[in-house]
């Protein structure tokens, strides 16, 4: 170990960390990050061929083109919540990464394993409630930002 002599000790334990800090980051293996990049690209884009051909095939059975888009995302949010719940959903999300993450796949995901979790707390205290602590803050932005751009909207 490196210590650097200073009048106060605060000073060589803060040498002390970066050095060990930095020592560690330096051995560390960089990450494949191409091909997280081309990864998450690829299932972004075939979670939304499954919503396209979803969304056609709720047209096909008749709901007009500008309402078959609610049923479409809630389809595909069923979907995710069955592949959390037989566990299948974290190790598409391994190889997957950001491209299954960040759709509203993601989403479904982090309320569903919430509910998984604490299902032993019961049906109130436990699923009720602990589905929503990760993604409540999700939805109140998501209310406000709507309010807030629905009032812009009729102002303009």
């Amino acid at each position: 170990m490196i210590f650097i002599k200073t009048k106060k000790k605060q000073k060589d334990v803060l040498v002390e960390k970066n050095w060990v800090r930095d020592w560690n980051r330096l051995r560390q293996p960089k990450p494949p990050l191409l091909k997280n990049i081309l990864y998450a690209f690829f299932f972004g884009g075939l979670i939304s061929v499954i919503g396209q051909l979803i969304l056609g095939m709720y047209i096909s059975f008749g709901v007009p083109q500008e309402q078959a888009g609610n049923p479409t995302v809630a389809t595909i949010i069923l979907i995710a919540a069955l592949l959390t719940g037989f566990g299948v959903f974290d190790d598409i999300a391994k190889v997957a990464g950001a491209g299954i993450a960040i759709p509203v796949t993601g989403f479904a995901n982090s309320v569903a394993s919430m509910a998984i979790e604490f299902r032993r707390e019961g049906l109130v205290l436990g699923t009720g409630s602990k589905m929503f602590s990760l993604a409540g803050s999700v939805i109140v932005f998501g209310v406000v930002t709507a309010f807030m751009i629905g009032i812009i909207s009729a102002l303009l």
